[in-house]
This record gives C-alpha cells, sequence and structure tokens, in this order.
C-alpha cells in the first residue's frame, strides 16, 4: 500500500491505496471497511450533484476499464485485508470488520461499457477469497443507465454475489431533481428504473437531504416524496428501504458555499414520516 495514515470516516480518498480503481474506505454507512470500486478515475459523470465530494467533476463517462490492472488491485487490497495487518494498522478499533465491495468512486460505475465484466471479474475474486455470501457487493447508482442491456446483465449477476444496489432518488420533482441532480430526468423516469433495478437485485433507495441557503427541503418537496413512497408500495416494486443521510463531507461542487448540514433532529422527523408512508428507514446523520 502506497499510504500507511488511519482512515477515518470523514475521509473517502481515492488515492489512499495508490491505486486506480481500488480505494479503502472505513464507511459511517457500512460500520465497517468497504472496499471502493472506482470505475471513473476521470472524474468524470452524468450527472452533477450538488452535494457530490468529487473534486474536478466532469460531465462525461467512465473511460475504457483495464480489467487486468482492476483484478491485480482487487486482489492486493484484498489480500492486506483479510491476511495482511491493514486492519491494525489503518483501521479505527471499532471498524475492523469487511463488510463490503463497493461500486461507487469518481462518477456513475454503470456508464463504463465494461460494467458486467467488472461484476463477473469482482465475483471470481470473491469466490477466491471466500467473500461471497459473507460480505456486500454495492452498488451506488444514479440509476440513469439501468434500463440498459449491459447494466441489467450486471445487476442480474450481483444478485447472485450478495449483491445490494443503492439507487440516487434524492428528490421526487422534477425541479427537485435538476436542482440537487443536476439532471433533466423526469422523476416518472426515474421511478420506471428503480422498478427495474428493484426486480433484479435487492435495491435501497439513497436519499441526501441539506440545507439550501439555509432552508430545508419544501413540505412540496416532502410531500412529493412521500407520495413516491406510497407508489413504491402501492405497485408492489420490491424496495428494501430508504438509507437517508446527510452532509458528511464538504462538497467539492460550485454551489458548496449553499449547503449546510440540517440537524439530526429533522432527517429523525423525516425518516419517521418516510415509515409511515411505508418503507423502513436506515438514517446517517
Amino acid at each position: 500500500m502506497a499510504r500507511t495514515s488511519p482512515l477515518t470516516p470523514s475521509n473517502h480518498d481515492r488515492d489512499s491505496a495508490g491505486m486506480t480503481y481500488i480505494y479503502p474506505v472505513v464507511s459511517r454507512r457500512a460500520g465497517g471497511i468497504s472496499v471502493g470500486v472506482n470505475l471513473n478515475p476521470n472524474n468524470a459523470c452524468n450527472w452533477a450533484c450538488v452535494y457530490c465530494q468529487v473534486p474536478d467533476l466532469t460531465r462525461g463517462t467512465a473511460p475504457q476499464i483495464d480489467l487486468a490492472q482492476l483484478e491485480a488491485e482487487l486482489r492486493a487490497l484484498l489480500g492486506d485485508i483479510v491476511h495482511g495487518d491493514f486492519m491494525q494498522t489503518r483501521v479505527p478499533e471499532g471498524a475492523r470488520r469487511l463488510n463490503d465491495i463497493a461500486l461507487s468512486g469518481n462518477g456513475e460505475p454503470t456508464s463504463a461499457r465494461e460494467f458486467p465484466q467488472v461484476i463477473e471479474l469482482i465475483g471470481r475474486v470473491m469466490a477466491d477469497f471466500d467473500l461471497i455470501r459473507k460480505i456486500k457487493l454495492v452498488l451506488i447508482t444514479n440509476g440513469s443507465l439501468i434500463d440498459r442491456p449491459r447494466v441489467r446483465d450486471g445487476l442480474a449477476k450481483m444478485a447472485a454475489l450478495n449483491g445490494e444496489v443503492w439507487f440516487k432518488f434524492d428528490a421526487a420533482t422534477a425541479a427537485g431533481m435538476r436542482a440537487t441532480n443536476q439532471t433533466r430526468i423526469t422523476p416518472d423516469k426515474q421511478f420506471e428504473r428503480l422498478t427495474i433495478a428493484a426486480r433484479l437485485c435487492p435495491t435501497w433507495l439513497q436519499c441526501c437531504v441539506f440545507a439550501l441557503d439555509g432552508e430545508p427541503p419544501s413540505d412540496a418537496e416532502q410531500s412529493a416524496y412521500l407520495a413516491a413512497v406510497k407508489r413504491i408500495r402501492q405497485e408492489n416494486a420490491p424496495v428494501q428501504g430508504v438509507l437517508l443521510y446527510g452532509l458528511a463531507r464538504p462538497s467539492m461542487q460550485p454551489q458548496a458555499s449553499r449547503l449546510s448540514a440540517l440537524s439530526g433532529e429533522w432527517l429523525n422527523t423525516f425518516a419517521a414520516k418516510i415509515r409511515a408512508a411505508g418503507l423502513p428507514v436506515k438514517v446517517s446523520p
């Protein structure tokens, strides 16, 4: 490993292992070590969420992936975690457990043309380290490409590897999605893609909430979100629940100065409303 400084939940430095595609983080939501897979080392994404922590974010897609290099890096880091002294030297005492391998990184991971091949590769490595069904394989996605055949193929492969999709659903109005995610995808289209994902692989909504110019999400935005949750229940979409979280690390986007964290009390109150609408909620302030 290139660096030996301790990891913390507030530091998700993609370069902490000195690798191109693979990096370790202490995940506050996972409660342990997450092995990150960054398929967007070019910092390119088809969305531009105002709270994104990626510096120099650009609009675009993942570059061509060097599958051999990705596999070598994944094997090296897992070897250090499973068989080496990584946990003792890099990880706080309360977080010394390997929780998952997570495709996240610096852009939308499903934009990689090699996405299904990456899932197959990860499955081989997990099998070699006897990790299948012992840890999760998580995809953190904005969901915008779920209806593409290669992405659906990858999700089906994930389901066999204890896979879980964290599907971005920050707002349920067109105006809210434009303001938060800077996309013109409609909420109905996002809902359609959510249903596809949930039927292929266990899926959670991930919802980031924050104050903009000192104001929390409006009553209208909250009501629209709760209506979407009720629709999920009414249409029997097999969504697992909602991962509701606040701002833990500073945004690196031009809107950063306008954003601020909401209180734990606000998050818990909104979580109670979501539960009342019909879905379980996990809160990470």
